[in-house]
């Protein structure tokens, strides 16, 4: 369309303008005229919007959740794509026929705190008098919650007269009573509704009000979570310098703030237990505060520079499953064919990795198994790094010049090919900064990440965060060792 005449001129046939009057051929013209100026001016659009077809059909393809590290939380719910299901498949969503039934157990009658029978009147039928049957009743049961009333100690500490000195002394506390207003198991819950549970301040203090009659303020909250903050930094500095000793770890990171600072939420996830940090950097010095001198295996997620300097590590394949499907997307017919041959030998590769997870095949099947398979692979990144694409040759070029971090995974037994436990310990953390926007503080961030650490360790040695954080509380306030948050010391205890 570009380069074609917008306009022509009218033209009025001969024997046409002949039968016209003056003033129908003037409106004539004027039409004419206006139409043919609504012409051009379309014409200009087409143009533009052809320029514009064609800028983005040179585009790569649109940037998602399932092609490249964006988190899922980034999609509206509604432009998610639709599972695929198998074909044939007629699954209706929710408990199939047939599955194994489930059901809340009853309480054993002893345990009630109330057993309230109801012996009928009279026959239902007829209405005659009724006598004792030997079978059982049958039990229902009602559980509700108890009115909440919160045990208030009150500690009067006397003041006694020495008649020989002439001076007064006054009584002291016991051992384990704390000197503000708190006890453990309240200062426990509190600390746990401001990040365990994502509480604002102000909706942990109205919780404590409200449900539990405790009269609070936001500003109590903060001197709680303090205590809380002081309490846990023993245990939390324990877990992490263990970091050290693991023989891998699972690394991830994501922003957040701190005040009106950018900041990089770290966690380091291990055997048993998790380590978060908070620090203003994604530099690798952020990553030696957490770790320390790391000499084992790193797990990483999106093959980030910081992470190379002389460490052993194992890229994830889940997030190269996601460059490889962001290939597949591409309009381009070269890009999108080299990424079905990468995402067909991807899945031979994992085929095998689930049979040896499951006991199918052994340790030395597998590497045998996996031989041709690799060597495939990484002939298809040289295909890509010498294909002339640019879409193609950046990322083969560099997957293929640290293609030995792939394989870390098949040349030493027990590592894990992805980082996928790193970024569950990391999803309860990404989904509290966004309701929170971060910390407002130093002493904020340090309170996030100990308890962060506190709650996930807890979770994966299926440790009760509350029991685990009012046994500090007790330990702290009566000044005795603070349990161990290590998985070894929960075992014992």
């Amino acid at each position: 369309m570009a380069g074609q005449s917008t306009t022509t001129p009218t033209v009025i046939p001969p024997e046409i303008e002949a039968e016209m009057t003056p003033a129908v051929k003037a409106f004539f013209l004027a039409v004419c005229a206006q139409y043919e100026k609504q012409i051009a001016q379309l014409h200009k659009q087409i143009e533009r919007l052809e320029d514009r077809i064609a800028q983005l059909e040179g585009r790569p393809p649109r940037t998602t959740p399932q092609n490249s590290s964006l988190p899922p939380s980034t999609q509206h719910p509604h432009a998610k794509p639709k599972r695929r299901k198998p074909p044939g498949t007629k699954r209706k969503p929710g408990g199939q026929h047939g599955h194994p039934r489930h059901q809340r157990v009853l309480v054993p009658a002893h345990r009630c705190d109330d057993i309230i029978p109801c012996i009928p009147k009279s026959c239902r039928r007829c209405g005659g008098a009724l006598v004792d049957s030997a079978l059982e009743p049958i039990r229902h049961q009602v559980t509700e919650l108890p009115m909440i009333r919160p045990i208030i100690t009150e500690y009067q500490l006397h003041r006694q007269w020495c008649p020989c000195c002439g001076i007064t002394t006054c009584g002291q506390l016991p051992a384990g009573v704390p000197e503000g207003q708190c006890g453990p198991r309240l200062a426990a819950l509190t600390g746990l509704l401001m990040v365990h549970f994502r509480q604002s301040k102000r909706r942990a203090a109205v919780f404590l009000e409200d449900l539990l009659n405790i009269p609070c303020s936001p500003g109590w909250t903060i001197k709680i979570q303090n205590h809380v903050s002081q309490a846990v930094k023993q245990p939390y500095e324990e877990v992490r310098q263990q970091l050290s000793e693991q023989p891998q770890l699972f690394v991830d990171e994501s922003p957040t703030k701190q005040k009106n600072a950018k900041a990089w939420l770290w966690v380091a996830v291990a055997s048993g237990f998790a380590v978060f940090g908070v620090f203003l950097s994604r530099k690798r010095d952020s990553l030696k505060q957490l770790i320390g001198d790391y000499s084992g295996i790193l797990i990483n997620c999106d093959r980030a520079k910081m992470y190379y300097d002389g460490t052993r590590l194992q890229w994830c394949w889940s997030h190269l499953n996601r460059d490889i499907q962001k290939l597949i997307d591409s309009d381009d017919g070269q890009v999108k064919r080299l990424g079905h041959d990468l995402m067909r030998q991807q899945k031979l590769l994992f085929q095998h990795w689930r049979r040896y997870l499951a006991g199918d095949i052994g340790w030395r099947k597998l590497r045998r198994e996996t031989e041709p398979i690799r060597k495939e692979f990484e002939a298809l990144l040289l295909r890509g790094q010498f294909s002339g694409n640019t879409r193609l040759t950046g990322m083969c070029k560099d997957l293929y010049a640290h293609r030995a971090l792939l394989w870390t995974f098949l040349d030493q037994q027990g590592v894990e090919p992805t980082n996928n436990t790193a970024e569950r310990a990391l999803r309860p953390a990404v989904i509290y900064r966004k309701l929170s926007f971060g910390t407002q503080s130093e002493s904020g961030s340090r309170y996030l990440e100990r308890m962060l650490t506190l709650s996930e360790s807890c979770r994966m040695q299926q440790r009760s965060a509350f029991e685990y954080l009012t046994a500090v509380m007790q330990a702290f306030y009566a000044g005795q060792p603070i349990p161990s948050l290590l998985p070894s010391q929960a075992s014992a205890a």
